[in-house]
């Protein structure tokens, strides 16, 4: 799976993983590749996910936040760059906020989507038609980078797969 195989060259690059902090979904298949490869891993969950998402306990560190706000402002200064798999609603919104962030030049991280079997289609065709229709520029969107597999992802990064 490319969740878990992002997770092993995380690890064996030694990058740390900054995340949600859940055992489920893609991202905990992240994490678990990450603990897999004895890897470094920052999990930041609210309170009340942490029973709902099932927090991950093999996290090197695993921050407990009062709620969503806290947990993205951590996840946020802890980061160096941001990353999306395919995902639900959550990942959708984080995944706005931080561009949303970038529009506004409040920070210069890179953010990547993963498009991995072209999940994220719609979302390009949402962005065409947001800079079709006057609302962003075209240098905005470009500024979201949108690659189709884990390698990209990490070439993003400016990282190589060894």
């Amino acid at each position: 799976m490319a969740a878990r195989e992002l997770g092993h060259h995380l690890a064996a690059l030694d990058v740390r993983l900054v995340y949600g902090g859940g055992a489920i979904g893609l991202m905990g298949e992240v994490a678990s590749g990450v603990a897999e490869r004895g890897g470094k891993i920052t999990g930041v969950i609210p309170e009340f996910l942490s029973k709902r998402e099932i927090a991950f306990n093999d996290a090197e560190e695993l921050i407990l936040t009062q709620d969503m706000h806290a947990r993205k402002r951590i996840m946020f200064e802890r980061s160096d760059a941001f990353a999306a798999l395919p995902g639900g609603i959550g990942t959708l919104e984080e995944l706005l906020e931080v561009s949303t962030w970038l529009q506004l030049e409040q920070h210069d991280k890179p953010v990547i989507v993963a498009n991995l079997f072209g999940y994220w289609e719609p979302l390009k065709d949402l962005l065409a038609g947001t800079v079709a229709g006057g609302f962003v520029d075209q240098s905005t969107v470009d500024r979201i980078r949108i690659v189709d597999n884990v390698e990209l992802l990490l070439s993003e990064l400016g990282l190589q797969v060894a």
